[in-house]
């Protein structure tokens, strides 16, 4: 069934898809913060399967555009934008593994919790760090999928991190500019 986050009785609903085997406190996490840090009532829903589709055997890992794509095709019409959850190793075909991805403007936006789990040495890091990470990575995607670009302001949620040093350095709020630009997009 759905699970909703929601506190508001704004039109715009994100909604959360488990890809694959993931938590429900991860899934929670997320649309969570959609309510608490956005103002977007967010609902949980069934989970898809595993993306063995997308499964690259060149790079043992899985190809986020495939996902994306595929996700764009599902049917969700009544909400706005789509975050999927997965926990598999995902790369775009410019980097040799991302945290997220979303296309600008686009519908649907992924989060990979593989590289999330680890830290920096390989140790296993907190689980509240691991649920930290993981809403960082889909606010940020979600940035883009409202037409946020990255920002060259490196307090700001919307800055590129690349490694997980650069994501824990991040705070967990947008800079004046992406709030503003936020608040104007989700009131239209």
């Amino acid at each position: 069934g759905i699970i909703s986050c929601r506190m508001n009785s704004t039109e715009k609903t994100i909604g959360v898809v488990p890809i694959g085997d993931i938590p429900e406190m991860v899934s929670s996490t997320v649309a969570a913060h959609m309510l608490g840090y956005l103002g977007v009532n967010a609902d949980i829903l069934p989970p898809l399967e595993e993306p063995e589709y997308a499964y690259d055997e060149s790079r043992l890992q899985y190809n986020a555009m495939l996902i994306l794509k595929t996700l764009e095709q599902e049917f969700f019409s009544d909400y706005a934008k789509i975050i999927g959850i997965l926990d598999v190793d995902v790369f775009v075909p410019l980097f040799t593994h991302v945290f997220g991805e979303a296309k600008q403007g686009g519908g649907s936006a992924l989060v990979s919790l593989h590289r999330l789990r680890k830290d920096h040495e390989g140790s296993t890091p907190p689980q509240a760090l691991v649920l930290e990470r993981t809403a960082k990575v889909a606010l940020h995607e979600t940035g883009h999928l409202f037409n946020l670009v990255h920002c060259t302001d490196e307090k700001c949620l919307m800055h590129f991190s690349g490694v997980l040093l650069d994501l824990d350095r991040t705070p967990l709020y947008f800079c004046r500019y992406c709030s503003t630009y936020f608040r104007d997009v989700l009131k239209r």
